[in-house]
């Protein structure tokens, strides 16, 4: 049993260390994510440079103050750039930093510019886009080490164009790598570049399944959905009640029984909070309670095109489904989530997800995919 992460006012990490040697790292998003993740690896020491697909939203491309709140109160020079040319270049690794929906789109537009030995970081990956990322740059010709975590190692969210607010430093983040052979260097990147916490996972597929965000967000989005459709103001844990915890532990169960069919253990989505946040409750519903009594948040998302709805159902649940079909395993609650989100919103969501048909996983076997992920 893992040790409950402790709160961050207890921990001494700080920011990440730069023992391994300063790194060059370009950063694919501009969003909350991204942003706390150049002020972290700037504060180690790192160079940063951070593209978005929809454009440098700080105004022209260059050098700009980056402010952070919240946990570390600091503020950074990070670079921003127009191109992804520019920011591939010369960079030592490529984090990208972005909604999941949007992986295979920016992905495509990399491949041009990546070299080989370059190492690419899909921060966090969902619906095995670094799968997608790999095999494509093989075809390329291109030999690329690509890592994923299996959640992201801060917690933020984006106040402004150039200011982030970051709540939380995981104290424990899985982490795999493709090829497989690479997971030893892919830890010692990753603690240079965000301090130790890391923990070798067996492959993208632990990775993937290891991920709670689909399981957590879509029961809040769905059951909260006259809120987000009305532009209400909510709290997310206040509103995780327990008949709505009772939804994600159903589809946690399932997601657990999944994993096992393919010979995966991944922890439940009680543990996940505890590393996370440093709880002491134990039940889901307590843990909520427990969250909104200490934290008064955060705020519920606001808008019905929110990545609770648009990234967490047809890249979260819809490839679970996608899973649990290879493996012959039937998954009612997760199924019926999919139909509930897709009546509300009016959206086919199983039509939305463009990684599932490029991965070829209605034709794959469990043997078959996790041969590809060695």
């Amino acid at each position: 049993m893992t040790e409950p992460e402790r709160p961050a006012s207890e921990r001494t990490d700080s920011f990440g260390s730069a023992a391994g040697g300063r790194l060059r790292v370009g950063i694919v998003g501009t969003g909350a994510i991204a942003l706390a993740s150049a002020v972290w690896l700037r504060q180690a020491g790192h160079e940063v440079l951070l593209w978005s697909p929809r454009g440098t939203e700080a105004g022209l491309p260059g050098t700009h103050a980056l402010a952070c709140t919240g946990l570390h109160p600091c503020t950074v020079a990070a670079g921003f750039v127009h191109g992804l040319a520019e920011l591939c270049g010369d960079a030592d690794v490529l984090l990208l930093a972005m909604p999941v929906n949007g992986h295979r789109r920016v992905m495509d537009r990399m491949l041009p510019f990546v070299r080989d030995g370059q190492v690419v970081i899909v921060s966090s990956m969902a619906s095995l886009s670094s799968l997608y990322l790999y095999e494509n740059a093989k075809r390329a010709g291109r030999q690329l080490t690509v890592a994923s975590l299996g959640t992201t190692v801060l917690t933020a969210r984006r106040e402004s164009a150039l200011q982030v607010r970051v709540m939380t430093r995981r104290g424990r983040v899985g982490v795999s790598a493709l090829p497989g052979a690479d997971i030893a260097s892919v830890l010692a990147l990753c603690t240079a570049m965000f301090g130790e916490g890391f923990h070798a996972q067996d492959d993208a597929l632990q990775s993937a399944l290891a991920n709670v965000n689909a399981i957590s967000h879509a029961p809040l989005a769905v059951y909260n959905w006259t809120r987000i459709e009305r532009g209400e103001p909510w709290a997310q844990y206040h509103c995780m009640t327990p008949a709505v915890a009772r939804v994600i532990e159903t589809l946690d169960a399932e997601r657990r029984a999944l994993a096992g069919a393919y010979g995966i253990e991944v922890g439940s989505v009680e543990e996940h909070f505890a590393r996370s946040f440093g709880v002491a409750s134990t039940r889901l519903a307590d843990i909520a309670s427990e969250l909104h009594a200490k934290r008064g948040g955060p705020p519920g998302p606001i808008r019905v095109d929110t990545r609770y709805v648009t990234e967490d159902i047809p890249y979260g649940l819809v490839f679970l489904e996608a899973l649990g079909r290879m493996a012959g395993l039937p998954m009612p609650a997760t199924r019926t989530l999919v139909d509930a989100a897709s009546l509300i919103a009016g959206v086919d969501f199983r039509g939305e997800n463009d990684l599932l048909a490029p991965l070829a996983l209605e034709r794959e076997t469990v043997t078959g995919l996790r041969e590809r992920l060695r």
